[in-house]
């Protein structure tokens, strides 16, 4: 794809949707934290679901100590890899409390260090708490950028490491939820919907398909 057209996409997303925001529920760092390392392999409304109780109950690294293993499980049990990721936050508590004095690292290494923590999570959080231009790569993302051909690749890390390239800086604060949200609303993975897309004439899909 020609950056020109690139720019065109970016620059119908913004109109579209000038500031985007997540559709997970937080109201403090921790919080994201702890929801976006939950919504893997599940979804931000069964996340939502379980962390409306779970946060009314404990809302910080030491809350959670206090609530338990056992505890945190009882709440987070709709959720897709719930007995992992209980122990991930047990642990991850344990570090912030050590050795952050509670609060969240600002910086991606520090930030990947901690138990259930990848690439993905740390974009996420540094791109909306820390105002960091950083681009997250879920599914969602993986998938438009593929079948629109914005930014191909085989896998997650090819099409991050395109993105960290071909997206100009003034869009990369949004450039994650933009692309999250066409995906999840309209370039879904099944029956795309292509007759409300507001870039399917710049669409490498909808081309070949029509």
């Amino acid at each position: 794809m020609k950056q020109i057209v690139r720019i065109e996409i970016l620059n119908r997303f913004e109109k579209k949707n000038p500031y985007p925001i997540t559709e997970l529920n937080f109201c403090s760092p921790f919080e994201l934290l702890i929801s976006t390392l939950l919504s893997t392999q599940s979804t931000d409304v069964i996340v939502n679901k379980a962390t409306k109780k779970l946060y009314n109950k404990a809302n910080d690294p030491r809350k959670f100590l206090d609530l338990g293993l056992n505890g945190i499980k009882n709440y987070i049990k709709p959720i897709g890899l719930y007995n992992i990721k209980a122990l991930n936050i047990i642990k991850i508590c344990h570090i912030l409390l050590n050795k952050y004095k509670g609060k969240i690292p600002n910086n991606r290494i520090e930030l990947e260090k901690l138990p259930g923590i990848g690439h993905k999570t740390a974009s996420i959080i540094l791109n909306t708490i820390f105002d960091q231009p950083e681009i997250a790569v879920d599914t969602h993302v993986f998938r438009v950028c593929n079948r629109t051909g914005f930014a191909p690749g085989k896998y997650v890390q090819h099409v991050s490491n395109k993105l960290s390239k071909v997206v100009p800086i003034i869009f990369k604060k949004h450039c994650h939820m933009w692309m999250v949200l066409h995906g999840r609303y309209i370039c879904k993975a099944r029956n795309p919907k292509c007759n409300e897309c507001n870039i399917k004439d710049l669409c490498r899909y909808y081309a070949i398909k029509n």
